[in-house]
Formats: structure tokens, C-alpha cells, sequence
């Protein structure tokens, strides 16, 4: 039996397990939300196409499972880019199907015409345009098959209208075999030994995790590796889950914002154990002082990462989980050593600790005004241990990162590379699609909250309840600590000098909004947020110029912290 190309699509979406898509439709993907209405699949309507990229990317970062996101041609289409350049770099699987204009108006200015091929070639990680109906169920598959395998990623395909409505026989493909793409999974045998006589030898090593151990599903094998040979363990921001913050092994986040002992163990480690990171500048500092007596050890399953920013001794290219796994075996057969290692490095154990003594993570608390610290850590306290938290990018964002003490892996969602402003409440949205019955937060600046505000309406008419919080400060925080710091106070264009009343806001869409100006006001608001039914906004009136500390200024090593202001 035939099926049109709109069809063909939506049958391999289902048979690729695809449960929930989001979107926005407009003319050239008419056929597809018409075709949609008889599908099993669940379409959740945002209100802008770049929040259906966010959420279908926090629905992917939630579940583990392949985000999708539908979008028009022209404007549709590129309104997307953001979203998924904001995937590509923090390496999130997801399939992005834009319309496109009939095939024989391609090129000609048609109208809602965009080169979104060209406009996308940079950050998706393949793009495909289909000409004919028959090569469909085929790039489909191949879609998935890229998005999910070796380093995660966003893939394209555009679609022209005529396409849509072609027919063809639908057979889908059981395997996909592509012609230069057999990413390495299992980590060589050989440089896992390397490995392993390297942590035995160490006498200062530091494992520095990345956001493939996330992606990869290895924070078991990750905790194991740290508790069999007790080696310390600093994240990156992707990987804020991955490894319990209260271990008496963790060290917190290193890099621009991280702590103190995370800085100062990867300063004068002799031996960094990095897995599934990437080594990104806001995390190195200083190349030329970063580690500076370490041998690396560098594990990750892109092959085009290793050695990229820095120096690696012995590179592994392979899966985490099948890496770690190769590792542990490896060690576990070498039990006296192994314990030898542990008794040698306890006073590298003793010199961290009293790193932590002497600059703990903290802050001021104040009686008369709320600090941002403060309303993160009530929030911990007060949820679930499996809430899934989204931020949006700014001050709240590290703050977060510092203060909320993550147990779990995939409950810490948050634009890292691109860092893109309005990410949390479409990647909340997501998150809450794929789990209806768990805790969902997004913790906001009023900044970043107003770039997609307007996916509260998704939020009420979809009835997901998401509590947002808003830490108020009435400006850009991050930029206006950076003008304070560097730029002699000048507040250029920071002040949101506007000021928005958010209860209005929520209650506008249907939601419930909820404000909180002093300190004693804050469990109680944050209470009552998570115990009203639906989308909830609570909006803490917080510190106008807190700061983000520690903080290494830029150009400056890992070492050359800012520690108070």
C-alpha cells in the first residue's frame, strides 16, 4: 500500500519509538499536521519554533531519548537555528524536520524560501534535503541512527512540500550502513592498560568529567572508578549530575565559576583523568598554566576532541560506559596495587581537604534582604531528589551550579556551550512532557525569563506544571558583574529599568504567580510554589549587585581566583 511522504514520516517517527514531537506549523508542513491528526504520536504546540527546538532538546536531555521538533520553511526555519546550534554544541540527539518550498521553486525566491541546508551545515551535526519520496524512510532512519550514535548531535532534514504529498511504497530500513561513519565505540585494550598503570601510578590524580558521561549513561561506572581507587572528582557544567555533589569524593565544578579545591586539585594534580569533556575554555583558563604537572589521560568517543585545546598524553577514543567498564575489570584484577594506590594518595587526599576548610563554597546571608544563594538552597531542600532542574544562562545559572547539590544523572538541564538565554523554560517544558509526574523547576533571571516567555501559554493549555523561579534583580547580572568588576562600574544597558509585575504575568496566561521581597518569606513561597497545581511562577526580589564568586577573570590561570569582591 502507498503512503504519501507526509505519512511515510510520521509512520517512521513511531517506529523509531518517537512518543512526543514539538513544532509550529505553517504552510509547507500543512500535510504533516494534517496526517499528524491520525497519528498516535503527541504534538505539543509551542508558541515559537526556537522553543520547540529547547524543548524537544530538554525532553532528549530528560528521557535520553531522541528530541524532535517540526517547523515551517523561511521564518520557521530559521527560527529554529538557535535551538539548534544550542544542541550541537552541548551535543544533544535530536531530528529536526523543517518544510520546504516544492522542489521546482528551490533557488527562486520563492515565497518562505530559506537555504536552511546551508543556514544549518554549521551546527547540526549531518542535514539532509529530500528530493524524491523513495529515498525518505531511508534518510529517516539514517537521521536517527547519526543523532544517537558516536558523539550525539542534531540532525536536519528539509522536506519541500512536494515531497510531502509523493507516494511510495513504505518499507523501512533494518540497518543503516553508512560510507565513512563507523564511530569507534570500544575503547583499544592496549591504551586502557596505559591507563591503568597510570592511576596506579598517580600520587595527585583528579578525574574531570564532562557531559558525556551524562550522555553516555556512566555515572555508575564513573562513581565505582572514583570509589575503587579514591580519586576526587571535578564536573564540568554538563555534567553537574553526573556524581553526587555531597560525595565525600566530589569537588564541585572547576573552571570560571567553580570552587576553590576544584581549581586548586587540577592545578596541582600529577595525573587528570578526563572522561567525555572537551576542555572548554571557560573551564582550562590559562592553557599555558592549566595542569601544569599533569600527565592527561583523555577519554572520549569523538576522536576530534582529543587534543584539540590541550596536551593529552594518552588518548582513548570509545564509548564511556565500554571505556570505564575495560578500566574497571583492568583494576579490579590488581587489588594490591590498587591498595597500595589508595594508602599513597591519602595525603593528596588530606591536602584537598584542607583546601576545603579554608574556602568553602558560601556566601553572606543577610536578615534584610534575600540573596540568591539562599533561595537555591531552600529550593534543594525543599524538593524531590529526583526534581529536574532547568536554568536559563546568567548569574542564577552558576549560582545554581554552585549552590543546589545534584544527586542524580539527567536532572540538571542547562545551555552550557552556546549558552543561550531562554533556554529553561521551553527545556523545562520538555523535560516535564517526558516525565508528567516528576518535579519540574526552571530557575530564572528576570533577563533570560522574558527572551521565551511566552511558552506559559504551552505550559496552561498543556497543563504541565512547571514552577518557574525568578531570581529578580532588575538586571542583566552576569554583564553587569563583569562591567562592575573589569569596567569601572559603567552599567552600560544592564538595567532592566522596566520593571515587569511576573504575577501579572502568570496570571495573564492562567498560571499562579507568587513573590517573595524579604528573606522570611522565602520557604513559604517556595512551599506553597510546589504545592499549587499547575505552571507557577515565584518571583524573589534578590540582592541587586551579588556577585558570582569564585571567579577566574579571563586570560587568568586556575589558580588566579577572584575569591570576594
Amino acid at each position: 500500500m502507498k503512503k504519501s511522504g507526509s505519512q511515510i514520516l510520521l509512520e517512521c517517527l513511531r517506529l523509531e519509538g518517537v512518543e512526543t514531537v514539538f513544532g509550529y506549523p505553517g504552510g509547507t508542513v500543512i500535510n504533516i499536521y494534517d496526517d499528524l491528526m491520525d497519528s498516535p504520536i503527541k504534538h505539543i504546540l509551542t508558541r515559537h519554533e526556537q522553543a520547540a527546538v529547547h524543548a524537544a532538546d530538554g525532553y532528549s536531555r530528560a528521557t535520553g531519548k531522541v528530541g524532535v521538533a517540526i517547523a515551517t520553511s523561511g521564518p520557521g526555519a530559521t527560527n529554529t537555528i538557535t535551538g539548534i546550534a544550542t544542541a550541537y554544541m552541548d551535543s544533544i540527539p535530536m531530528v529536526i524536520i523543517t518544510g520546504q518550498v516544492p522542489t521546482p521553486l528551490i533557488g527562486n525566491d520563492a515565497f518562505q524560501e530559506a537555504d536552511v541546508i546551508g543556514i544549518t551545515r554549521p551546527v547540526t551535526k549531518h542535514n539532509y534535503l529530500v528530493k524524491d519520496v523513495k529515498d525518505l524512510a531511508r534518510i529517516v532512519k539514517q537521521a536517527f541512527y547519526i543523532a544517537r550514535t558516536g558523539r550525539p548531535g542534531p540532525v536536519l532534514i528539509d522536506l519541500p512540500k512536494d515531497v510531502q504529498i509523493q507516494t511510495a511504497d513504505f518499507a523501512y530500513p533494518d540497518t543503516v550502513e553508512l560510507r565513512g561513519y563507523k564511530p569507534n565505540v570500544s575503547g583499544n585494550v592496549r591504551q586502557i592498560d596505559k591507563a591503568a598503570r597510570m592511576i596506579l601510578a598517580a600520587r595527585k590524580p583528579v578525574i574531570y568529567v564532562g557531559g558525556g558521561v551524562v550522555l553516555s549513561d556512566t555515572s555508575e561506572e564513573l562513581k565505582a572508578l572514583a570509589e575503587m581507587v579514591q580519586a576526587p572528582v571535578t564536573t564540568t557544567l554538563m555534567a553537574m549530575s553526573s556524581f553526587p555533589r555531597k560525595h565525600p569524593l566530589s569537588l564541585g565544578m572547576l573552571g570560571m565559576h567553580g570552587t576553590y579545591y576544584a581549581n586548586m586539585a587540577v592545578t596541582n594534580s600529577d595525573l587528570l583523568i578526563a572522561i567525555g569533556a572537551r576542555f572548554d575554555d571557560r573551564v582550562t583558563g590559562k592553557i599555558a598554566t592549566f595542569a601544569p604537572h599533569a600527565k592527561i589521560i583523555h577519554v572520549d568517543i569523538d576522536p576530534t576532541s582529543i587534543k584539540k585545546n590541550v596536551r593529552v598524553d594518552l588518548p582513548i577514543v570509545g564509548d564511556m560506559k565500554d571505556v570505564l567498564g575495560k578500566v574497571l575489570k583492568k583494576l579490579g584484577g590488581e587489588e594490591e596495587k590498587v591498595k597500595t594506590t589508595v594508602e599513597e594518595t591519602a595525603a593528596w587526599r588530606d591536602e584537598i581537604e584542607a583546601w576545603k576548610e579554608q574556602h568553602p563554597m558560601g556566601y553572606r546571608f543577610s536578615k534584610s534582604i534575600i540573596k540568591p544563594q539562599f533561595v537555591i538552597e531552600k529550593i534543594r531542600e525543599l524538593t524531590r531528589d529526583d526534581a529536574i532542574i532547568t536554568t536559563e544562562v546568567g548569574q542564577h545559572q552558576m549560582w545554581t551550579a554552585q549552590f543546589f547539590d545534584f544527586t542524580q544523572p539527567r536532572t540538571f538541564l542547562s545551555s552550557g556551550g552556546l549558552g543561550t538565554m531562554g533556554y529553561g523554560l521551553p527545556a523545562a517544558l520538555g523535560a516535564q512532557a517526558g516525565f508528567p509526574d516528576r518535579q519540574v523547576i526552571d530557575i530564572s533571571g528576570d533577563g533570560s525569563f522574558q527572551m521565551n516567555s511566552q511558552e506559559l501559554a504551552t505550559l496552561v493549555q498543556y497543563r504541565l506544571p512547571v514552577k518557574i523561579v525568578i531570581l529578580n534583580n532588575n538586571f542583566l547580572g552576569m554583564v553587569r558583574q563583569w562591567q562592575q568588576l573589569f569596567f569601572d562600574k559603567r552599567y552600560s544597558q544592564t538595567c532592566m529599568e522596566l520593571p515587569i509585575d511576573f504575577i501579572k504575568l502568570a496570571e495573564a496566561y492562567g498560571a499562579t504567580g507568587l513573590r517573595a521581597t524579604k528573606p522570611e518569606e522565602v520557604e513559604e513561597v517556595i512551599r506553597k510554589g510546589l504545592e499549587t497545581p499547575g505552571p507557577v511562577i515565584m518571583e524573589f526580589k534578590v540582592a541587586r549587585e551579588e556577585n558570582v564568586l569564585p571567579m577566574v577573570p579571563t586570560g587568568a590561570g586556575l589558580n588566579e581566583m577572584v575569591l570576594a569582591s
